[in-house]
């Protein structure tokens, strides 16, 4: 898998689910073949798509997208 291939997989996935999720429902969901999140790819999504990481219940982060000016002024 290319991080091209693996951007395009979390962005459409943390799209659609709008409260997040983990790196092992990302890792499951999507079917990844990597055991943990790469770190260079991890800040690239975090400048390129705007990825957040937040804690979460327990050790795990909270991965979702950071809301957009047009979504904040809706909330």
């Amino acid at each position: 898998m290319q991080y091209v291939e693996f951007k395009a997989a979390i962005e459409q996935h943390l799209k659609r689910k709008r409260q997040g999720a983990t790196w092992g429902e990302l890792r499951e969901t999507l079917a990844l073949p990597y055991e943990r999140a790469c770190p260079e790819w991890t800040r690239r999504l975090e400048e390129e798509i705007g990825l957040v990481r937040r804690k979460g219940t327990g050790r795990a982060l909270v991965w979702a997208l950071q809301p957009s000016e047009k979504t904040k002024a809706e909330v």
